[in-house]
């Protein structure tokens, strides 16, 4: 479509506020006009460089960023490729001086007429007024929305989702079973299992996906701000309402919502969600219009809603109106076999996060995390990989750089659940894992005290008191030919 029909169209049926990005390395001016797009109903952040955008915006879907087209070091570009890389659908609005000043602006004109470059979806000269940043705001959004992942692109229909275990194939069938459908889901699991992309992978694989994804974390807001987050506000509603503000239903409108620890809801909110399950209508916080909107609803829970059911803290008529269809996440000591490919995506994440080069993990390193229990499920393997790249040296993660909890697991019993009699008590199981590690340590280094307190991260005096500590007489540990 062209930019003189998108304009037109924007005329006619403005698109309501959503997110977005102000760059601009004067913070003042970032910060002024994020506040005044905040005043309007935006979700605005300001920052102050193309580090902080993309970090921003690794946070959540953006609408629309709009940044100073001078930046320094021509990290307009690179912001700008950047941005059409990750999230290609964030439109581009770019601020220009008056008139041209030197090779940024000359460079902004060259990328426009170069076919192979991408550019903004739209540009303002300053001085720029309130209505002609809007109207620009609102071309690059809709810009933003009418573009497409090529057909041609191998990573088109690749899924978020890694795993080789029978549960996860289990999981996946359902979602591309229900994914075209009006169908109500409910996701369940243990923290860290990854309910929130399975939620996305249903969006991107349904006839949703040009649409957008709108989360919300419930359990982050209390009732009233939750109210006000999913619903909307009219100006004056409360203090502090100085516009009116949409909620996620709206913004959600033709694509998904996804409403994530949906049983701390109080009593008051299971009744507006049963009626806007019910009737996808709903009022505004303080307004009396009735709003209808078209949008899938995905809802999680860690929790035991049937139990919480049984003993009133959630409304059996809700339940039985959500738990249309339900996906129930497995933990991942439930699929070990999953780990080193998990561990390897995340490295390679995590690697190209700390600008290091890292080829994988020594036998003993995935040997600890292949009998570790996981509690925190996938988010602690992910973590546990991070810590291991930042605090690691060598080109392979070792044991040492894991994370304590999940270096235990190298003894062969999980740290979650070691074999603790009745009789030996907490403090006698926890010591028997530091033990352990340290001898590990010892042996590699050739029973060199110095040597293994340094690969432990600890001196030489710290590991001499906790060898006093646990007992440990290395006369008697030590092999005799050492």
């Amino acid at each position: 479509m062209p930019l003189h029909a998108l304009s037109a169209l924007s005329a006619n049926h403005p698109l309501p506020p959503g997110r977005a990005i102000v760059v601009n390395d004067d913070r003042r001016m970032a910060s002024g006009m994020a506040q005044w797009l905040c005043s309007l109903g935006w979700h605005a952040s300001a920052t102050g460089n193309a580090d902080e955008a993309m970090q921003v915006l690794g946070r959540g879907a953006c609408d629309v960023c709009v940044m100073d087209g001078l930046l320094p070091e021509h990290a307009g570009e690179r912001l700008l490729n950047a941005v059409r890389s990750a999230s290609p659908l964030t439109g581009m609005v770019v601020m220009l001086p008056p008139h041209p000043q030197g090779s940024a602006s000359m460079g902004w004109a060259t990328r426009g007429r170069s076919a192979s470059l991408p550019t903004a979806d739209a540009f303002v000269n300053a001085p720029v007024r309130d209505d002609e940043l809007l109207a620009a705001i609102e071309l690059a959004c809709r810009a933003g929305r009418l573009r497409q992942v090529p057909e041609s692109d191998p990573n088109a229909n690749a899924s978020m989702v890694l795993g080789n275990h029978a549960t996860i194939h289990h999981v996946l069938d359902i979602v591309n079973r229900i994914a075209n459908t009006p169908a109500t889901v409910l996701i369940t699991g243990e923290s860290g299992t990854g309910k929130s992309l399975i939620a996305r992978e249903i969006h991107r694989t349904s006839d949703r996906r040009r649409q957008r994804f709108v989360e919300v974390a419930c359990g982050s807001l209390s009732e009233s701000l939750l109210e006000s987050e999913l619903f909307g506000h009219v100006a004056g509603a409360f203090t502090g309402a100085t516009a009116d503000r949409d909620g996620k239903f709206r913004q959600a409108d033709g694509g998904t919502i996804f409403l994530d620890e949906i049983a701390t809801a109080s009593p008051c909110m299971q009744v507006k969600l049963l009626r806007v399950l019910q009737d996808m209508q709903f009022e505004p916080v303080g307004g009396t219009d009735t709003h209808c909107v078209d949008a899938r609803l995905i809802l999680a829970t860690h929790e035991d809603l049937a139990g919480l059911v049984a003993v009133g803290r959630f409304r059996d008529d809700l339940f039985w109106r959500i738990n249309v269809v339900t996906i129930e996440m497995p933990a991942l000591r439930s699929r070990p076999s999953d780990i080193p490919l998990l561990a390897s995506h995340f490295l390679v994440a995590a690697g190209a996060k700390a600008g290091r080069c890292v080829d994988g993990f020594t036998p003993a390193a995935l040997d600890a995390m292949l009998h570790h229990a996981w509690p925190g499920n996938v988010r602690e393997l992910q973590h546990a990989v991070e810590r291991g790249v930042f605090m690691g040296r060598s080109r392979r993660i070792e044991i040492t750089d894991l994370p304590p909890a999940v270096a235990a697991g190298g003894t062969g019993i999980p740290a979650a659940s070691p074999n603790v009699s009745a009789t030996s008590g907490l403090k006698n199981a926890m010591a028997q894992p530091e033990r352990q590690l340290i001898i590990d340590a010892l042996s590699r280094h050739g029973w060199r005290r110095d040597a293994a307190a340094r690969s432990l991260g600890i001196n030489r005096t710290t590991l001499y008191k906790k060898l006093k500590r646990l007992g440990m007489d290395l006369a008697t540990l030590q092999p005799t030919d050492q």
